[in-house]
């Protein structure tokens, strides 16, 4: 009788230590899993708040200019490069141009966010154009507004290079962003 007692204890206390790991490998796995999707939708949520912004500017600025029958302003479009570079000066002199030409998807280093981010300022320094004719707008001003200027987003730093400039109804800006380190 004894023994099928210690035999017994020894059980339970294996199928509660049992019970107890499974909980905790079970939280763990949940805990990973939600929190992906709670990332992807703070992505999700970022886009669409800059959305929202980038509309509500752009409406504002057009209801103002209604009246007016020239060229106007209407939209700001930003296309960004990204260029990931650790001293970007030496090759431009070099004439090798920057270190490595990819696209936005193709970087593992630049953030989604951070690229929202880049994008909400970039098109916030530029809200102040919409609604005016174009005729009125000198592009040499658009340009220096972001060129070569240095973008501080938590820890990382973004030097932005204005590649090309199209000033029609909507203003187009090609812009190469390098990661600085």
């Amino acid at each position: 009788m004894g023994k099928l007692r210690k035999g017994t204890l020894k059980f339970l206390i294996s199928f509660i230590t049992g019970i107890i790991c499974g909980t905790l490998v079970g939280a763990s796995v949940l805990a990973v899993i939600v929190s992906y999707r709670l990332d992807n939708q703070y992505k999700r949520i970022t886009y669409l708040e800059t959305t929202i912004e980038d509309k509500d500017a752009r409406l504002k600025k057009l209801e103002e200019s209604i009246n007016t029958q020239d060229l106007i302003l209407q939209d700001i479009e930003v296309n960004l490069n990204f260029n990931e570079t650790q001293d970007n000066t030496t090759n431009e002199q070099n004439n090798k141009g920057p270190l490595k030409n990819t696209s936005e998807g193709e970087i593992d280093n630049i953030d989604d966010i951070d690229k929202i981010d880049i994008e909400k300022n970039i098109k916030q320094k530029y809200n102040s154009l919409l609604g005016k004719q174009i005729k009125n707008i000198d592009p040499d001003i658009i340009v220096e507004v972001i060129d070569k200027r240095i973008f501080k987003i938590e820890d990382r730093e973004y030097r932005l290079k204005v590649e090309k400039l199209i000033l029609t109804e909507t203003l187009r800006l090609y812009i190469n962003v390098e990661l600085r380190e």
